[in-house]
């Protein structure tokens, strides 16, 4: 019975958005506490604990730094964490030299660079999904490979939309794979034919 207590207590608290100050990344966040938010933000956004963060609002800056001011935040706002010396910046502006604080998690097998780029591939493709015939292999087996669930946290509301694009993209895939196993097929059956016809000349000489 405790332990049934202890995960009602887990899923207690308010829906909220962050982004780091790129706006690259964007993940879904339930905490009833500025601490518990942070914990769980680093954890989304996979900055280690040694790394000093601070936490403001997306929209304007406002710094979040205490629970009476974050008890005041309407759910479902969205929240920039700061790291290091990072300054707040408006929308359309790029941070420069960003990713630094991440070359501890990109060492290792390049998961989170993978995790942007697929990121990045779904909220280009929910704005126009005809662009998915535009994709070359490796972009489309990274979508027929992705795990829906993972992604549900940046795209509230979308597991059906994930899911489908999951399957269209294993069939574009597979369609584009088979027309490149028809050219190779192509090729070897024309260097093929180009040969005989050279033995054929050599013979008549």
């Amino acid at each position: 019975m405790e332990k049934d207590c202890e995960e009602v207590h887990v899923v207690k608290g308010l829906p909220f958005k962050v982004v780091d100050l790129a706006r690259e990344t964007r993940k879904g966040v339930v905490a009833s506490s500025l601490h518990e938010f942070i914990i769980r933000a680093r954890g989304k956004l996979h900055i280690p604990e040694s790394i000093p963060v601070k936490v403001v609002l997306e929209q304007d800056g406002t710094e979040v730094d205490d629970d009476e001011y974050f008890s005041t935040v309407e759910k479902n706002t969205t929240l920039m964490l700061l790291v290091n010396d990072e300054k707040w910046l408006p929308p359309g502006k790029t941070p420069r030299s960003r990713g630094l604080v991440y070359d501890e998690t990109d060492a290792c097998g390049g998961k989170f660079s993978k995790e942007k780029e697929l990121e990045s591939l779904v909220d280009r493709l929910q704005g126009d999904l005809s662009h998915i015939s535009m994709l070359g292999g490796k972009e489309l087996e990274l979508l027929s490979n992705m795990d829906p669930e993972s992604l549900t946290d940046i795209i509230p509301d979308s597991r059906i939309f994930l899911v489908q694009l999951k399957e269209a993209s294993g069939r574009f895939l597979s369609e584009k794979q088979q027309a490149q196993d028809a050219m190779d097929l192509l090729k070897l059956y024309h260097g093929a034919q180009k040969e005989t016809m050279v033995l054929n000349k050599k013979e008549k000489v």
